[in-house]
């Protein structure tokens, strides 16, 4: 699962709403040219979770806020896509961990890969220092700290580690929301909230 530029793919599946935070992959293909010398597709790519396209892709994003449930096809190409070398990052919009989104995904993880798959990584994990070091683990949202969804901050990450490596990379952050903004506006941050999203392409480029 190669190419000769980084694809920011966006994976499109038949239930709930898939498309979400359309400025987010420009805004992470901005910092990669930014911070990165990694050749990039400057487009989003988008295809169905049901697609053999699927397999041509390294590294996968999906996300919503409403019902994840999976037809045969979809459940299919997401095992086989994670248990052959693929990465996907699953981002919960609602922040919530009692949500829609969050109770059902986690349903069709734990359907596909076992009830104790998904499981909390430590905040030394290699991703935290794949590009950027970040000591404290995965950084706040703002939309945490404003108390959205379930006024919780969430101070880990989940995964579903095959063979000492991440293949499904999951938050309830709703890092997608907090990314979602014109590139051209992240000179007025005080510090650049993207930089974990590099970590998180960086060390899926180098573990697929």
């Amino acid at each position: 699962m190669s190419s000769a530029k980084f694809t920011f793919t966006r994976l499109r599946y038949r239930s709930g709403d898939w498309d979400t935070d359309q400025r987010m992959p420009a805004n992470l293909l901005n910092s990669l040219l930014e911070y990165t010398t990694i050749p990039i597709d400057v487009k989003e790519k988008v295809i169905d979770l049901s697609s053999n396209d699927l397999f041509d892709a390294p590294f996968c994003y999906l996300s919503g806020h409403k019902l994840v449930q999976f037809d045969a096809q979809e459940r299919a190409h997401f095992k086989q896509y994670a248990e052959n070398g693929g990465f996907i990052f699953v981002d919960d919009c609602n922040h919530d961990i009692d949500g829609l989104f969050a109770k059902s995904f986690e349903a069709q993880m734990s359907s596909l890969f076992g009830a104790a798959a998904l499981k909390k990584i430590p905040n030394n994990h290699p991703l935290y220092h794949s590009f950027f070091s970040f000591e404290k683990g995965p950084p706040t949202t703002s939309f945490e700290l404003n108390g959205w969804g379930d006024d919780l901050v969430h101070d880990y990450l989940k995964a579903i580690e095959i063979n000492g490596r991440i293949a499904v990379l999951y938050s309830n952050k709703d890092y997608g929301c907090e990314w979602d903004y014109d590139f051209r506006n992240k000179r007025f941050l005080a510090e650049d909230n993207t930089k974990f999203g590099v970590n998180i392409i960086v060390y899926a480029m180098n573990n697929t």
